[in-house]
């Protein structure tokens, strides 16, 4: 067998050997995604999540060969948070990467008279102060160490305006901004601070919120898309995570890693209504 044909049998490189990874909202969507692929490249992964039957699933797919156990963790309980970082050091000795994935999505359109002050404690909650706090117990255990990566899941909506909530536009945002204060505050310890800021993707949260099913969303989403011919899926943005948490990326720190084919960089309302005005 020639040198060519034996690297093509090789096994797949394992980016994340010996890593040790926690995941909040693990249990559907790209948590889940991310927690099976980096299961796949070696790591040991820990879903945190309150979705209890979805987590444990997992955990006893036997695709996942044990690489995957959970915990219950409401992300807006400091203890539960505590205790989802203890349970993974305690459980695998160390924790090199903690992704802080947990989202929640308020139903309200962007309409500054219908603001509902109950809606903005969930949204901040789980988005702002959930992230808050996943970093703040990662770092106690990782400042020790001397490196790390800690990853959020910020959304296009971080870079582009007018499609979703003022309140899950700007907890998006505050993602953002937490990600670069974190770099400067952490770089010296040689922890790196990342986010990923996703198009749509038709996960779980996204569908119920909208009441639609995945296939008309994608048909959406594809229609507005500025790249066209492929679709993006939740198994994307976990490959983005995978990057941002493998040595590949060891000297990325303070990215907002916008994933959304060119999307936010094109302004097409312009282009439609002249469209529009010589139509008519």
């Amino acid at each position: 067998m020639n040198s060519a044909a034996s690297s093509l049998l090789a096994p797949i490189a394992k980016r994340l050997a010996g890593k040790v990874a926690l995941i909040t909202g693990g249990a559907s969507g790209i948590g889940e995604s991310s927690a099976r692929l980096f299961a796949q490249h070696g790591a040991k992964v820990v879903i945190a999540d309150v979705q209890d039957e979805l987590g444990l699933s997992i955990c006893d797919d036997k695709s996942t060969d044990g690489a995957v156990s959970y915990v219950h963790c409401d992300v807006t309980n400091e203890p539960d948070v505590k205790n989802a970082v203890d349970t993974a050091v305690s459980k695998h000795g160390k924790l090199d990467i903690m992704f802080n994935n947990a989202g929640y999505s308020d139903p309200e359109t962007s309409d500054i008279c219908a603001l509902n002050q109950e809606e903005y404690k969930k949204v901040f909650g789980v988005n702002v102060l959930g992230s808050l706090l996943g970093a703040k117990h990662a770092a106690k255990v990782m400042i020790p160490e001397k490196k790390g990566t800690i990853l959020f899941t910020s959304s296009s909506a971080s870079v582009t305006h007018g499609p979703t909530s003022h309140l899950y536009t700007a907890s998006k945002h505050a993602l953002v901004g937490l990600t670069k204060n974190l770099c400067v505050e952490l770089g010296q310890y040689g922890i790196r601070v990342n986010c990923i800021s996703p198009f749509g993707v038709a996960t779980p949260m996204v569908l119920k919120r909208g009441g639609i099913d995945k296939k008309k969303f994608e048909g959406i989403v594809r229609e507005a898309a500025n790249l066209k011919g492929v679709v993006l899926e939740a198994g994307d943005i976990a490959e983005a995570a995978l990057f941002l948490a493998s040595e590949e990326s060891k000297y990325v720190s303070g990215l907002n890693l916008v994933v959304d084919g060119g999307y936010s960089t094109t302004n097409v309302a312009f282009t439609h209504s002249i469209q529009k005005f010589f139509s008519t």
